[in-house]
């Protein structure tokens, strides 16, 4: 599903990314390891096409992602969900539509769907507060609300960055069930996390992968917890 092929990333001579070589296959479960500056959120960007690598090959979806069009990036970005580290919304505007603004942007009919998202909002427990505004909403009840909104097309790929940085262990470990769940309906999922304690409760719940990043390099690929 994604391929890395000697793929590097580089900012002008600063090399960030370098010879990475990773399979990805579809319906698995990574964890994203590493320090702080290892490149974490650049290998995660060069999986969802925010990025294109300034050095050998990135395949998504069996497609070299550096001969795409902007049209097909679009494309393949709708097949992609992404809970970002920092958990952007528009506050202005409720939960539910929060969670309903890809359909809107994706052209689908929100009347239609509005069973589907009264399911999602069941789904990570936020049934309460879909008419609240997000910053009325606790830590955990926006990481919640960022799992909602990057599912709500049925992507095949989730990719999470640090989705339980700021929340507590029990927060963290409900987080970690969503995605494991997500998981087990067939969606690939890779998630940059440094909570090594997180990432051994995966092991009654699903077969996981890591990757460990260190200085730009994977150092240590493909183990099973």
């Amino acid at each position: 599903m994604i391929t890395f092929e000697q793929a590097g990333f580089s900012y002008g001579r600063n090399s960030i990314l370098n010879g990475i070589t990773q399979e990805l296959a579809p319906g698995s479960f990574h964890f994203l390891t590493g320090p702080s500056g290892a490149g974490k959120t650049t290998l995660l960007k060069l999986c969802y096409l925010a990025l294109r690598p300034t050095s050998g090959t990135v395949r998504l979806f069996g497609q070299d992602v550096s001969k795409l069009s902007r049209d097909r990036v679009a494309e393949m970005r709708r097949r992609i969900g992404v809970v970002h580290q920092d958990c952007q919304f528009l506050d202005h505007q409720t939960v539910r539509a929060n969670i309903e603004l890809p359909m809107k942007v994706g052209g689908r009919n929100i009347h239609k769907n509005r069973a589907n998202v009264d399911d999602l909002l069941s789904w990570v427990g936020l049934t309460k507060r879909g008419d609240a505004l997000p910053p009325e909403l606790s830590g955990g009840e926006r990481q919640r609300l960022a799992v909602a909104r990057a599912v709500i097309m049925a992507p095949e790929i989730i990719i999470a960055d640090e989705p339980t940085g700021n929340v507590d262990w029990e927060m963290g470990h409900r987080l970690l069930t969503l995605l494991v769940e997500l998981n087990k309906m067939g969606k690939t999922i890779i998630i940059a996390s440094h909570d090594m304690n997180l990432i051994r409760a995966t092991k009654s719940m699903t077969t996981t992968r890591v990757m460990r990043l260190v200085r730009g390099q994977l150092v240590a690929a493909g183990a099973d917890l």
